[in-house]
């Protein structure tokens, strides 16, 4: 399964679909990447392949960021995919 999580403008948490096939996943980065690089405003309509009838759309000058990710059979770490977290040294 492969993870595409968008990171919009003003939003804590990042919007996310999924699908099974890498080339399917690809092509979805390559639309947003597509639509992010557009001088013209889009609305961006992604299905997600693991939950039947999940639908997000998104206008496109609105997004942020696009991340997508080969999700494992390892444990969840509780991080969304390509963030991590920074301590202070004290």
């Amino acid at each position: 399964m492969y993870t595409i999580d968008i990171i919009v403008r003003n939003t804590a948490l990042p919007m996310s679909i999924e699908k099974k096939e890498a080339h399917d996943a690809e092509n979805v980065y390559q639309q947003v990447l597509s639509a992010m690089n557009s001088q013209e405003t889009q609305v961006l309509e992604l299905t997600c392949e693991k939950q039947e009838g999940k639908k997000v759309a998104v206008l496109s000058d609105s997004i942020v960021a696009a991340i997508i990710s080969q999700k494992s059979g390892a444990a969840a770490t509780g991080r969304a995919a390509g963030f991590f977290s920074a301590t202070a040294a004290e």
